[in-house]
């Protein structure tokens, strides 16, 4: 179940993603030149999400698929292109409105406005969450994988933001920003601990896969669980 530490941060998210950094989002997930800093955080989002459909099989025709935390809904439009019938839900209309603006006119994608633990959503064969639940401490993560196992049939595919000195060095830089540019805090966690509590708390499945990117000011680090 969510908690109040899960709905305190999904409220800071709204507000960010919606309002503070539409415009900035718009263009780190398009075609448009961004600084330097931006270019690298582009190629790892790049990065990641090649890694995260590679862990998905080729042939999707038949597969129900979540992307929970779509933003402007890169993942899903791939995963769409090998045949899955996707729904993109994100907490930000803003970004809903732009996926589907840049949805390919041959795709059909349900993006839909709301939280990806609303159990009306139904049951999925995976789940994959890219990037999206690196702002949640982690037993709050873990209480949303479980819920996300719950509803899931083959996989559910994460990402997390992975406790190194580089990534900490990068947030001690982002609290010299002035307040209202700065994006809701990451929360950083070690790969061991948060697959101890996946232990824990996530019954009948295990971690298969694991593969960390870094590019640059982008670092997160991806997990594949399977049922047993």
């Amino acid at each position: 179940m969510p908690t109040l530490t899960y709905a305190a941060r999904r409220g800071e998210l709204l507000q960010y993603f919606d309002r503070t950094a539409v415009e900035a989002w718009k263009r780190l997930t398009s075609d448009a030149p961004v600084n330097s800093i931006r270019a690298t955080v582009r190629a790892g989002r790049d990065d990641m999400r090649r890694t995260l459909l590679g862990w998905l099989p080729d042939d999707l025709h038949g597969v129900r698929l979540l992307d929970a935390g779509c933003g402007t809904g890169a993942l899903a439009v791939e995963a769409a292109r090998r045949g899955a019938r996707v729904v993109a839900i994100d907490l930000s209309p803003s970004l809903i409105g732009l996926g589907r603006e840049r949805l390919p006119a041959d795709l059909d994608i349900d993006f839909r406005v709301g939280d990806m633990l609303d159990p009306e959503l139904g049951r999925f064969d995976y789940v994959v969450a890219m990037d999206s639940l690196i702002h949640y401490r982690p037993r709050d993560t873990v209480r949303v994988l479980e819920g996300l196992c719950q509803r899931s049939d083959r996989g559910v595919l994460f990402t997390f933001a992975p406790r190194t000195a580089a990534l900490s060095a990068m947030h001690a830089v982002g609290r010299l920003f002035p307040r209202s540019d700065r994006a809701p805090a990451i929360e950083p966690v070690r790969p061991r601990s948060i697959e101890r509590l996946i232990g824990e708390a996530v019954s009948g499945w295990g971690v298969r896969g694991r593969h960390r990117v870094a590019r640059g000011f982008y670092i997160s680090q991806a997990m594949e669980l399977v049922r047993r």
